[in-house]
């Protein structure tokens, strides 16, 4: 009996040690990180702290296990909902916003200009003041970054920027999470921005430093990200011991680069300003020869929508490129963001190292 009773007992320990070395490694307690976010804005990376930026990453990777490979069904926005005002049209700022947030359980409302009286027949205090008392969050896409400010001081919800014309925090926040997937980590990454000096390179400004990422930026003259900026950069970069350089030379900011990104060279509202940017932008296309320069394990983003004279469909199609990867991920990191500002919970995934 004595001897029955052992080999049960080595039997169970031999079960429980096999589960533990067959779980996978998102399993088990996660690492804590003295963060709390719920009731925050989010206008732009410039006002979150290296902690912040990467709870919001790991906990993206934490709804992107959980829903999209495990299948759960997290309904942590149930009974809350969403106003999305956009100015602007959107493929991949509104599909995200919309379908991560009714994933959760939410109720999402789109709102353009057509629908509201948006600084038209009723202005934005008044605007904000309404749907302070209707929903839960506001998602503005707007042509105006002031818009924004004015938002925040008449609003009494959370304020998320999909995209201003001096930032775009929420799709910077896909990119790195992107690069985290692909590199496993993203300190010390060197991160070449070849093209204008615009919303998307001034997020990756005001962030890749308190991740430890080293930034190359070449821009046409003229067309220099804000000084503002610049100066923030390069304070950062100095604080976090990262390298920053400007430069006007394609070639040069690509030399020993992990990830070459580029954006739109022609924005909306910039349409009259085509010819002269086409011009001005000659000899920036991201091309193979471009790519000689990078370091040997190099990949692409780029944002979307993309014009061929940004990148060569040699690059884009590549299997360096991530852009479609990049695009998915924009829901998993809005969706990161909304769970984060409205909700209590905290990620259950093992914290990634970044």
């Amino acid at each position: 009996m004595l001897f029955n009773m052992r080999n049960c007992f080595s039997t169970a320990k031999l079960i429980r040690t096999s589960k533990q070395l067959l779980r996978p490694f998102w399993y088990g307690p996660p690492a804590q990180m003295n963060v709390h976010l719920k009731g925050r804005d989010l206008l732009t990376l410039q006002n979150y702290t290296a902690d912040e930026l990467k709870y919001l990453l790991w906990m993206a990777s934490d709804l992107k296990q959980r829903i999209k490979h495990k299948g759960e069904y997290l309904p942590l926005m149930q009974g809350k909902s969403l106003a999305m005002i956009f100015e602007k049209r959107s493929t991949r700022t509104r599909l995200s916003a919309e379908t991560g947030f009714a994933l959760l359980g939410g109720h999402p409302s789109f709102l353009t200009t057509q629908d509201i009286h948006l600084g038209t027949n009723e202005s934005l205090t008044d605007t904000a003041r309404v749907l302070s008392g209707m929903t839960n969050a506001i998602l503005a896409r707007v042509y105006k970054h002031n818009d924004l400010d004015l938002m925040i001081k008449e609003a009494t919800i959370p304020i998320i920027n999909g995209l201003s014309n001096l930032h775009h925090p929420l799709q910077i926040l896909a990119d790195y999470l992107t690069l985290q997937e692909h590199y496993g980590g993203l300190k010390g990454l060197t991160v070449t921005w070849i093209g204008d000096g615009n919303n998307v390179l001034h997020s990756i400004m005001t962030s890749a430093a308190k991740l430890g990422m080293h930034l190359r930026i070449a821009t046409p003259k003229g067309f220099e990200p804000d000084l503002r900026v610049t100066e923030m950069a390069e304070q950062y970069a100095k604080k976090h011991g990262t390298k920053l350089l400007l430069t006007t030379d394609p070639l040069e900011a690509a030399d020993g680069a992990n990830v070459l990104v580029t954006d739109t060279w022609i924005s909306m509202g910039q349409e009259e300003e085509k010819k002269e940017r086409l011009k001005a932008f000659q000899g920036y296309q991201i091309t193979m020869q471009t790519a000689k320069s990078a370091a040997s394990d190099w990949t692409f983003l780029h944002c979307l929508p993309r014009k061929p004279e940004e990148v060569d469909d040699e690059v884009f199609y590549s299997p360096q490129s991530l852009v479609f990867q990049e695009a998915e991920n924009r829901k998993w990191t809005i969706m990161a963001v909304m769970v984060s500002l409205l909700t209590d919970y905290s990620p259950q995934l093992q914290k990634p190292t970044f």
